[in-house]
């Protein structure tokens, strides 16, 4: 089944911003950490955490979710295929890096981080939190990149 221009178009609309909203949550991420890193008001870093750990449970995964099969659907539905371009096999690759760090990492470093009481515990789960939101960034951007430039062309079959 192949989607018409105006369908492609408007469920490549929908893929989009559900893709915007995963980088805008990374984004809020990277914000609320570099918020609870600098200051000393408890009450701040609890709520930053507490916010973080929301979102990871509401947005993060919904919008993983409506990236994930938007993106499948613009694959099979279309010329390109979920593996007769080499882009689009390594954005898959990252997708699935994507899937587990927004379903599984962001959920428990957020929970983590609110249940960690000792200083020593909670450098480590801000850690851990910094490098999975590090990762997500750079992941999100690559896959807008080879969205964007197509590189390596079509794998031979």
């Amino acid at each position: 089944m192949k989607l018409s221009l105006k369908a492609k178009r408007g469920l490549l609309v929908i893929h989009c911003i559900f893709a915007a909203i995963m980088l805008g949550n990374m984004v809020v991420f990277l914000i609320f950490s570099f918020t609870i890193s600098a200051s000393n008001q408890q009450t701040i870093i609890e709520a930053c955490q507490q916010s973080m750990h929301l979102l990871s449970r509401t947005s993060v995964k919904a919008s993983t979710i409506g990236t994930t099969v938007t993106g499948i659907l613009l694959s099979v539905w279309s010329k390109w295929g979920l593996f007769k371009f080499y882009w689009i096999i390594a954005k898959e690759g990252l997708t699935v890096l994507c899937i587990a760090i927004n379903f599984w990492g962001m959920y428990a470093w957020t929970l983590a981080s609110l249940q960690q009481k000792s200083a020593d515990e909670l450098f480590i789960v801000h850690a851990e939190l910094w490098t999975g939101i590090i990762i997500q960034i750079l992941s999100l951007v690559l896959m807008y990149v080879l969205s964007v430039f197509k590189p390596w062309g079509r794998r031979v079959a």
